[in-house]
């Protein structure tokens, strides 16, 4: 595959959403080189995503916590071969909230569900398929679930308690310890501007390297 897979993680309200978006124009023309981007998310970035992130974020029926792991493998195997893939073999620079390190972090150490598991099925959706960068986000715990739920309704995550987001902060932490090649920590305390510029500095030094 000749493409680029650039994901952006973090907790609910770290501004990864904001971030991606305002690459995608950058990206594109970045070094005097017209380049195919393209935005992603997960869940959602498939049709059948579309309908899997309703019934994971709306708050309208209990979901049982292997069965939410499940439903997120489901979403992202759809992902990968449906969209990643092929974008990836077109020679695409993909830009995906989300990805797999996001189940390990809410999953994992949210839920407490076994790392193991999360790791074969991680694999089994991905089929081996992993990002080149990660960019995340590290921003605490209340000040991205303040940011988070100041935009209106909260989603099924957002409504967890803190003590829960503080877990999932631990995990990106210590995945970002565990795989220092791929995960790349801003601070996401900033503003926005600086945090936009972070990211730009980081993703010129890869592309230089990658083209």
């Amino acid at each position: 595959m000749t493409g680029k897979l650039i994901v952006f993680e973090g907790v609910e309200g770290s501004g990864k959403t904001t971030q991606l978006q305002r690459c995608l124009d950058w990206l594109k023309c970045e070094g005097g080189k017209e380049r195919l981007v393209v935005v992603t998310r997960e869940p959602g970035g498939t049709s059948l995503g579309s309908g899997l992130r309703q019934l994971l974020l709306e708050d309208r029926h209990p979901i049982q916590d292997r069965a939410e792991l499940l439903l997120y493998a489901a979403d992202r195997a759809q992902h990968v071969e449906e969209l990643l893939k092929p974008q990836l073999a077109m020679g695409a620079i993909i830009l995906c909230d989300r990805y797999t390190d996001s189940t390990v972090a809410y999953q994992g150490y949210g839920r407490g569900l076994s790392y193991d598991l999360i790791a074969q099925l991680n694999q089994i959706a991905t089929d081996g398929l992993e990002a080149q960068i990660t960019l995340w986000l590290d921003v605490d715990a209340e000040i991205g679930l303040q940011r988070a739920r100041a935009r209106g309704v909260a989603d099924r995550i957002e409504q967890a308690d803190i003590a829960f987001h503080k877990r999932v902060q631990q995990g990106f932490t210590q995945l970002a310890i565990s795989h220092p090649q791929r995960i790349v920590r801003i601070d996401a305390n900033k503003s926005e501007d600086e945090v936009h510029l972070a990211v730009q500095a980081i993703l010129r030094q890869r592309l230089s390297s990658w083209f």
